[in-house]
């Protein structure tokens, strides 16, 4: 508001203008801060890279509503001794921070649009920020081409982003001080006296920014989580040795009599992985799959199970993390939508112990695995427990830089709990 009294250069902005401008660059102090947080894929690079994010749309929401209240009220003047050439850089600096403020988050939100690992934005991890809307259904070649666009504008936005960020600090410092009539400071910053040039409340401003930095340096954002427990009926018992030679098998002679029975999987039943990631366990579930139960502790030689998993429900607890399991990185249920295990060979091991030895079929990949399990038979009831461990890398599972295993380990433990019903 101008004050009548004092010279036109002494107008400060609104009370609304300085918050959303303050806020504005608080925010982009911080985002700097968190890109250089974000290398590698460690979970907490992961949650660097989505509070990233949504700090971005933040910024991009706010910088077009200052923009909006830009035009509905109109700046104060400039000090009328500024030169021609001093007005046209400082419109110039101005429309490009402008450009900059929404250009940066547009262009990472391009990049994260046409990104294959199609991981969503969750502002905050609360509110759902959609992809920009066509990129999800473009051919493979498109959606990189796009990608490499949104990243390389993003990084040139950002050199920009430092040349005029430090041309802005400049003008105003060199108002501050070098003039009385020209003060500059004090029009953004309602704190500050214009009388004053050396006012120590100026110190306001570097501590405030210091506070941004140390947080955006020591803020341990949340991980994400495990999946809660899948429902399971026994307890699952600790991943068994698979019998390597013939010496630790019960021989079953065939019966000629007994038949192998049906069985129809109840609720309850649970099909469960587990892994580690930089360290931090992860307990997954897959939420649908069909198993066809063909089995007799007295029929083996004629036992046959089969089990399909649709791999698009995978769940490990942590939405953005999940998205990504059905891309072409890890699951890439585009191509192989389902992974089956067929085994039609069984062999007791103990009482109540049996092996089933059969193979996978994941990612177009087939393997032998045996998967050792305990059974337990009641009437017309049965419980099965079976725990096996899997190398992820031997079916693909983990593409590009994911086939490392520094932070994802190679082995997985697949863990099953059935209850089951005489059909």
């Amino acid at each position: 508001m101008t004050d009548p009294t004092k010279p036109v250069s002494y107008a400060r902005y609104s009370s609304v203008a300085m918050m959303l401008h303050w806020t504005i660059a608080a925010l982009i102090v911080l985002q700097v801060v968190l890109a250089g947080r974000m290398e590698g894929r460690t979970p907490e690079a992961f949650a660097i890279v989505q509070l990233h994010k949504s700090i971005g749309i933040s910024v991009l929401l706010v910088s077009v509503l200052r923009l909006v209240w830009r035009f509905l009220n109109p700046p104060p003047p400039e000090p009328a001794s500024l030169s021609a050439w001093e007005r046209r850089l400082s419109h110039l600096v101005h429309w490009g921070l402008y450009a900059v403020m929404i250009g940066m988050p547009l262009t990472g939100w391009l990049a994260t649009s046409a990104s294959r690992l199609a991981f969503p934005t969750l502002l905050f991890g609360v509110v759902p920020w959609p992809h920009i809307p066509g990129l999800a259904d473009l051919a493979p070649s498109a959606k990189a081409m796009w990608h490499e666009v949104g990243e390389v504008s993003h990084e040139l936005i950002i050199k920009g982003a430092y040349i005029l960020v430090g041309l802005h600090l400049a003008g105003a410092l060199k108002h501050q001080f070098s003039r009385r009539d020209e003060p500059v400071l004090p029009r953004m910053a309602a704190w500050l006296r214009f009388e004053r040039r050396w006012d120590p409340r100026l110190l306001a401003i570097p501590v405030a920014f210091g506070a941004v930095v140390t947080f955006g340096r020591l803020y341990d954002p949340p991980r994400p989580q495990a999946a809660a427990p899948a429902p399971v009926v026994v307890d699952l018992p600790d991943p068994m040795p698979v019998p390597t030679t013939t010496e630790t098998l019960q021989p079953v002679a065939p019966s000629a009599t007994a038949e192998p029975v049906v069985w129809t999987v109840g609720r309850g039943s649970s099909l469960t992985f587990a892994t580690s990631w930089g360290g931090e366990a992860i307990q997954g579930r897959f939420d649908s799959w069909t198993a066809d139960i063909l089995f007799s502790p007295d029929a083996l030689d004629r036992s046959r199970v089969s089990v399909s998993i649709d791999m698009s429900s995978a769940s490990s607890g942590d939405e953005q993390r999940d998205a990504s399991l059905p891309g072409s990185d890890w699951f890439d249920t585009a191509v192989h939508p389902k992974a089956t295990f067929v085994a039609t060979r069984f062999d007791k091991t103990g009482e109540g112990r049996f092996v089933a030895r059969g193979k996978l079929t994941l990612r177009g990949v087939s393997r032998p695995v045996d998967l050792p399990f305990r059974l337990k038979i009641d009437g017309d009831r049965a419980e099965v427990s079976g725990v096996t461990n899997l190398d992820r890398t031997t079916f693909g599972v983990g593409q590009g830089e994911w086939t490392s295993t520094d932070q994802i380990p190679a082995r997985v433990t697949v863990r099953i709990a059935l209850k089951a019903q005489r059909k």
